[in-house]
């Protein structure tokens, strides 16, 4: 369980207290790995469950919360949970290989065990998006923070306005998540676009970069919501894009990746400013990250 400080020198800025945490907060729940596709050729993903029955079935976390996942002997890296909390036989997490863990965990097969240690991290503030129209922008390996969300409202889309997604990717054999893709097309309460830098022959959807493409559809800010996450660079100019497009800085949301460490607060490895990824973030609005994307 999780509790906060009374007083500290983040309250002071108008930060949260960072979060002291019972027993051993480094120490990772042992999971099993019960399936791994193969998205892309660098993204793989993997569903795994706690080996712990009743912690499995305790276990809850919000849209936009990460994990620590570590291969024992090898290391630990971040990865958000990118199954949406109603799924309740496994949690997902989205891979891709740049490194040594990433790598370990590209290696895994059914059966295998590493650790978890979660959830960790804020989350999208979903309650104060009712009755907002959400535009869901995924780039890339970006989409698995925006497929955890979009899946969530999707379950309540009535609560909300119109939800709409841009997916983007290089080509379309780096588009993750294909298998999902029709359903995605043709679900009754979701405007999909879908788009690549490069298209083949056989592409039947939009080509261009991602930013290129939400201009030229220009989706309007009137009582709207932009939700994004991809690529720094194709944030950058996603995000400018939206603010030439009418949106707010505080009506846009995303996700910022950070190197992290103890995932607690408390090593500083993940700071932006005076924030921390690891617990005043992944999720930020564009007003209070701007100047660093």
């Amino acid at each position: 369980m999780a509790d906060t400080a009374k007083a500290t020198p983040r309250m002071q800025q108008g930060l949260p207290a960072r979060p002291l945490i019972n027993g051993n907060p480094y120490l990772p729940m042992p999971a099993r790995v019960i399936e791994v596709i193969r998205e892309t050729n660098q993204i793989k993903t993997l569903r795994v469950i706690l080996e712990d029955d009743d912690a499995m079935e305790r276990f809850h976390f919000e849209p936009g919360q990460v994990a620590q996942l570590s291969v024992f002997g090898v290391g630990e890296a971040t990865f958000v949970i990118n199954s949406p909390p109603s799924q309740k036989d496994y949690l997902q997490f989205s891979i891709m290989e740049v490194g040594e863990v990433t790598r370990a965990l590209h290696k895994l097969t059914p059966g295998e065990v590493l650790g978890v240690r979660a959830p960790l991290g804020n989350f999208f503030p979903y309650n104060d998006w009712l009755g907002k129209n959400l535009y869901f922008i995924g780039g890339g390996i970006g989409m698995a923070p925006v497929r955890t969300i979009m899946l969530h409202v999707l379950e309540r889309a009535s609560d909300y306005g119109d939800i709409s997604l841009l997916f983007g990717a290089r080509t379309p054999k780096d588009m993750s998540y294909q298998y999902e893709l029709p359903q995605w097309l043709s679900h009754k309460d979701l405007h999909c676009t879908l788009c690549v830098d490069k298209a083949d022959a056989n592409w039947p959807h939009k080509e261009g970069m991602v930013p290129q493409v939400l201009k030229a559809l220009a989706p309007s800010p009137k009582n709207s919501l932009a939700i994004l996450c991809g690529p720094p660079i194709m944030i950058k100019y996603t995000v400018e894009t939206l603010l030439e497009l009418g949106f707010a800085e505080n009506d846009i949301f995303t996700t910022l990746e950070r190197r992290m460490k103890c995932g607690i607060g408390i090593c500083g490895r993940c700071n932006i400013g005076s924030r921390y990824v690891c617990t005043d973030g992944p999720v930020f609005t564009c007003q209070q990250v701007r100047k660093y994307l």
